[in-house]
């Protein structure tokens, strides 16, 4: 079969070749994939920064993010089938550690993660266990299907506050950020703001999937604003996907006291910050979110889909597709920056 393989420890390194179709062990699917998305992760992968240098071992066939079609299960599976339409958690569980046998397989002690840990879905196939396999709403467009990853991080982070009716800040509004702005204003969230930067693409896309306010940090007096609209009592809750040092700082000052901070975002370094000022004053609730429950997030991603103007805001945040033998094009455009989300289709 063909797939993109990281094939050298540097920045880019990554070829189509001719590899084996995995296998289907007792436990596994085969799953002929029909569009992969392509993830932040992937981008680390292919710039080969310091965490891809520490966690990668090539050579990988890389990915995460996709739907497909079952075409071989393994002797032992009961509950998939041959022609069955669905995606999967990338997060393979043991089942046996502490958080999983107490209900948190999602940050399992001994997780392995296909395209990171061991071959992935930039591929004409994926073999994964039934364990990890969803099935999708044979209505869906696959390449909604396949965004379902990053979309259960947005899900899994706002699920974690109580921002019905709330006013809700989004910091950070790349793919997942602008996922999160959908998922709460299609759940009741009072107002919504989204806070970029310097990325006006983004900040657009925000507004376009329903944010009260698109702002940029660079621009906007972003406090000043939120505390005129929420006079003066500022966010109710705060949603952090940016990975940055100045968000969570800005975050911290515009949420209000007895708010709650759910921060998703993964730092490249370590920060200072004023704990007694901006939290125990504060009476902060922090949350750290990872990953999507298993599988409470795909029965909400579920719910959500049946709601035609979600599925509409999906539609608008993935803003890019190509061919899969244009890898290569496809990864430019999500490190442009410029874009949504980015998908392949293999069909």
């Amino acid at each position: 079969m063909r797939a993109f393989v990281k094939t050298k420890a540097e920045p880019g390194g990554t070829e189509l070749r001719e590899v084996p179709v995995p296998e289907a062990g007792p436990n596994d699917v085969l799953i002929k994939v029909k569009v992969a998305s392509i993830c932040g992760t992937d981008v680390h992968i292919y710039e080969w920064d310091s965490w891809a240098q520490n966690r990668i071992k090539a050579p990988l066939v890389y990915g995460h993010e996709f739907a497909g079609e079952v075409v071989k299960v393994g002797s032992n599976v009961q509950h998939v089938k041959a022609g069955e339409f669905v995606s999967g958690e990338c997060h393979i569980a043991c089942g046996h550690c502490f958080n999983c046998r107490n209900n948190m397989q999602h940050v399992c002690l001994n997780t392995k993660i296909f395209g990171v840990d061991r071959a992935g879905a930039f591929a004409e196939y994926i073999s994964i266990p039934e364990n990890n396999v969803w099935h999708n709403d044979p209505s869906l467009p696959p390449e909604l299907c396949s965004i379902q990853d990053p979309l259960g991080n947005a899900v899994h982070t706002v699920f974690a506050t109580d921002f019905a009716t709330r006013d809700v800040a989004v910091l950070g509004i790349g793919p997942i950020g602008a996922m999160a702005v959908s998922v709460l204003k299609n759940c009741g969230a009072s107002q919504v703001f989204a806070i970029g930067r310097k990325n006006q693409y983004r900040i657009d896309l925000a507004k376009a999937v329903g944010a009260d306010f698109a702002l940029s940090s660079n621009t906007d007096d972003v406090k000043g604003i939120i505390m005129k609209a929420t006079n003066g009592k500022g966010a109710d809750c705060i949603i952090e996907t940016a990975g940055s040092v100045e968000a969570v700082d800005l975050g911290l000052d515009v949420m209000r006291s007895g708010g709650t901070f759910a921060m998703l975002g993964v730092f490249s370094k370590p920060m200072t910050l004023d704990l007694s000022k901006k939290v125990v004053f504060k009476y902060a609730t922090i949350k750290g979110i990872n990953g999507r429950l298993m599988y409470d997030t795909w029965y909400r991603m579920a719910g959500l889909f049946r709601i035609p103007r979600f599925r509409e805001d999906m539609k608008k945040i993935i803003t890019h597709r190509f061919r899969f033998d244009e890898f290569e094009k496809a990864m430019a455009t999500m490190r442009s920056g410029q874009s949504g989300k980015v998908v392949m289709h293999l069909e």
